[in-house]
């Protein structure tokens, strides 16, 4: 063998195979009623230009499910695109003095070029941008089918604003009252904001995590609880001025038991309460500072629980006992009503902040058998029990009382049963330049109008200048400003609001379906072809919002007939994190490792080879150099298996008789139809890419171990072939250039990604011998092979007759003999009665 053939040349092979599959276009489809359909899709990523590990990662899942289905006969549609607009592409503009779109363009152009040369089989004829016109005309009309049905609307709201980025934060974007981008301080501003209706499905959202079979349990949890339905009863307290402060209770059974209620800083009440008290400045300075916290600071559970008296109170409902009213950081205004009832004896977080200021603790539900003190405890009880110092429910069944209590403040006209729920409607402005502009005019005379579809898209201005205030040159971009009504032709205005990126993603599973459909969003029939997605792979953090915005704007058009479906994704994978001395990879960690690199030493095979083997999927990965050079030998060992049987195996027939085999080939065919079901089974059914990439090594070191094994006898020249291109079909979806490479070498026809997954032969996996268990009194004291299906007392014969067994058992009489067919012997003996 030359050197050339005996080293692996990954520079020249995937550089050969990458051409080819471009030329013949081997990754592009369409729709064909006659196969089945597998819809593959991975979250497309934000263009920042530079792939990391844990893009690869993603990407080689999912093109390892892309090419199993295919090789399993299914029409693959395995699509990429962009999610182009976004912040840090318009702070590059200020920084760099370069337009996002030129930015975004080059650094999609440069990303692309590294899918490619990770081999990934997208079909790129279907790739979509967000920031394209040819796309964001269609989320603007998305942005329209909400507002022509009442699902889009405007209202005045506070928000997490950053001045430096001038533009509003989600609360996941503030850390410690700090803008995560800039680390500047964030203030709560007022702004006329759009908002989709989201929380009209908040039901449908729920109940129908049922259907979602193919998630993960985690995931719906974390959604569930986003969602956060509760039910119980809303109570009207009255505070000393004669004003109503509305609770939102599940417990009403605890109701007796409020020793003081807590209203969110930003409640309208708190001015009003704190006039002419003596803690008026202490609470507003309280106020000023709680405001600037986030949502996530002053809720979490390892936030400390802070708050201040007003110096006023209410009257509980049913107690008729005065309450005093704090202001405290752990309530939210946006969260029920804004005001929370203190109920300390059997609520902890409630506990804890009366232990703190020294507030009542009154115990009104007892333990069947106990008897708590109010003075003494330490927990709070929040279980059912008998009801005590409640009045006229004395003595009652927490849970009975709980009715009666909503039934009697129902009947009285002190509240009503009410259902709630965490989440709130999604706010979709965003006062910056690049994204996709809000189709709406404002009239002096009309008021707000909505674009009419066909002036769709709204285009975003190009030629615009950016300052380093991060003001939106919206603002001042008069040409795109200033426009007609379109209802009565007056000069009128343009909303310079843009789209929350969210909203791009919600729908772009759709448009691959047709992605160069000019005339409509999407064409009905072909997504009523490819939908539902068959699996869908991303990372764990987009479990929550993306995932849940998804959900809910293809339940919007499904209810108004426009697709087929009322979920979008069958099945999901939510990958781990690749982590390198235990952190997360991140440039401001300077623990990036970068794919060209792995890819310019050890070619593309040898990158998603380690990636995919190094870790089940859902698990995060650890980095290892010693394990890239792993991935990088066994492939090396590949193909010095092949090329060293290439002589051999080049021209035997693929057809052959197999009764008449010795044992060494039938040890063999054993080994690679096990080897076909376990990889087949870890791919389709457990994504255990970790050890189908396992088993295929193992194959490989039985092919190594019967060639090696077989020097003084000639080869079987059809088992080997055999095993040879099961290992290279085997290996396809994982190592594709390795594959076709070799697979051409061996003389297959075609692409080896165009052939059939590989079948199980059941009489190959029927084995002639099998090693049992002997067993004395149950204890394993030795093993041994008999032939497959021997029973009862040839079994025991066998048993019986190993030398070590007979002398562990000599001098002793036997009492019974346990026989399981294929699985064990278990002798029973005792101590002789006979005494010599």
């Amino acid at each position: 063998m030359s050197e050339l053939e005996t080293r692996y040349n990954f520079r020249v092979v995937e550089k050969k195979w990458q051409q080819r599959w471009e030329e013949r276009g081997a990754f592009r489809v369409i729709e064909d009623p006659e196969k089945e359909k597998y819809y593959c899709l991975v979250m497309f990523p934000y263009p920042s230009g530079n792939l990391h590990m844990g893009h690869v990662r993603n990407y080689a899942i999912g093109d390892v499910v892309a090419r199993f289905y295919k090789m399993l006969g299914f029409n693959v549609l395995n699509p990429m695109g962009w999610d182009g607009f976004g912040l840090p592409a318009e702070n590059a503009a200020i920084q760099h003095h370069i337009h996002p779109s030129a930015w975004t363009w080059a650094n999609i152009d440069k990303m692309r070029e590294q899918m490619k040369a990770m081999g990934l089989s997208y079909d790129w004829s279907r790739d979509v941008a967000t920031c394209h016109p040819g796309y964001y005309r269609w989320t603007q009309w998305l942005f329209l089918q909400l507002y022509h049905h009442g699902l889009a609307y405007k209202k005045r709201q506070a928000v997490n604003w950053c001045p430096s980025c001038a533009t509003v934060l989600a609360d996941e974007q503030v850390v410690a009252g700090c803008c995560e981008r800039c680390d500047s301080e964030v203030i709560k501003k007022d702004l006329e904001q759009w908002f989709f209706r989201i929380t009209d499905y908040a039901d449908r959202l729920l109940e129908d995590l049922e259907k979602l079979t193919g998630w993960p349990e985690k995931v719906k949890l974390m959604q569930e609880n986003w969602i956060g339905k509760s039910q119980g009863a809303e109570m009207k307290f009255t505070a000393e001025n004669g004003k109503e402060i509305s609770v939102f209770t599940t417990r009403p059974d605890t109701i007796f038991g409020v020793s003081y209620m807590v209203l969110a800083p930003e409640y309208p009440l708190v001015e009003e309460l704190i006039q002419d008290k003596a803690e008026a400045g202490k609470v507003r300075e309280f106020v000023a500072r709680v405001k600037k916290q986030s949502e996530i600071e002053r809720t979490s559970a390892e936030a400390e629980k802070e708050g201040i008296f007003t110096g006023a109170y209410a009257t509980n409902p049913l107690s008729g006992e005065q309450v005093p009213i704090w202001v405290a950081n752990y309530v939210l205004l946006e969260y029920g009503t804004g005001a929370v009832m203190g109920v300390p004896a059997h609520d902890q977080r409630d506990l804890e902040f009366a232990r703190k200021y020294d507030l009542p603790v009154k115990v009104v539900i007892q333990p069947i058998g106990d008897n708590l003190d109010a003075a003494t405890m330490t927990e709070a009880y929040p279980e059912p029990g008998v009801m005590v110092n409640s009045g006229e429910f004395n003595g009652m069944d927490s849970e009975v009382a709980r009715l009666k209590i909503i039934d009697y403040i129902q009947e009285k006209g002190l509240g009503e049963e009410k259902v709630n729920y965490r989440l709130r409607d999604w706010l979709v402005s965003r006062q910056r330049y690049w994204g996709a502009p809000i189709p709406i005019i404002y009239c002096d005379h009309c008021g707000v109008v909505p674009v009419p579809e066909g002036d769709l898209p709204v285009l975003l201005p190009e030629d615009v200048a950016f300052q380093p205030t991060g003001e939106s040159p919206l603002l001042k971009a008069e040409e795109f400003l200033k426009t007609t009504c379109p209802q009565c032709g007056a000069p009128a205005r343009r909303e310079t609001d843009t789209l929350d990126t969210f909203v791009c993603s919600t729908w772009y599973f759709l448009r691959y379906c047709s992605p160069r459909e000019s005339e409509r969003a999407f064409d009905p029939e072909k997504v009523r072809y490819w939908m539902p997605v068959d699996q869908y792979i991303g990372g764990v953090e987009h479990a929550i919002l993306h995932l849940l915005y998804s959900r809910f704007i293809t339940k919007v058009l499904y209810d108004h007939d426009l697709i087929p479906v009322d979920e979008p994704f069958t099945n999901l994978l939510t990958q781990g994190m690749v982590l390198k001395e235990g952190a997360k990879m991140s440039k401001s960690k300077g623990n990036v490792v970068s794919p060209e690199e792995i890819i310019g030493n050890y070619g593309a095979d040898t990158a998603r080879l380690f990636i995919l083997f190094a870790a089940p999927p859902e698990r995060d990965l650890e980095w290892s150099d010693e394990a890239v050079d792993g991935a990088y030998r066994f492939i090396n060992r590949v193909w010095r298996l092949v090329q060293h049987l290439l002589p051999e195996i080049k021209d035997a027939q693929s057809q052959y008789d197999t009764e008449f085999l010795g044992a060494a080939e039938k040890d063999m065919r054993r080994i690679i139809h096990r080897t076909i079901k376990r990889v087949g089974d870890d791919i389709k059914t457990r994504f255990n890419f970790n050890t189908a990439v396992s088993a295929i090594m193992e194959l490989t070191n039985a092919l190594y171990h019967y060639t090696e094994g077989s020097k003084e006898f000639p080869w079987h020249s059809g088992v080997l072939r055999e095993g040879v291109k099961t290992l290279i079909t085997l290996l396809a979806p994982f190592t594709p250039h390795l594959a076709e490479e070799l697979w051409e070498a061996v003389g297959g026809e075609g692409s080896v990604h165009d052939q059939d997954w590989p079948e199980v032969d059941q009489d190959a996996l029927r084995e002639d011998e099998i090693t049992i268990v002997v067993q004395i009194n149950g204890k394993v004291r030795d093993h041994v092979k008999i032939p497959v299906g021997l029973k009862g007392k040839e079994m025991e014969n066998v048993a019986l007759a190993q030398p070590r067994v007979k002398d562990l058992i000599k001098g002793k009489e036997l009492a019974r003999v346990i026989c399981v067919p294929d699985k064990l012997v278990n002798l029973v003996v005792r101590e002789s009665k006979t005494k010599v």
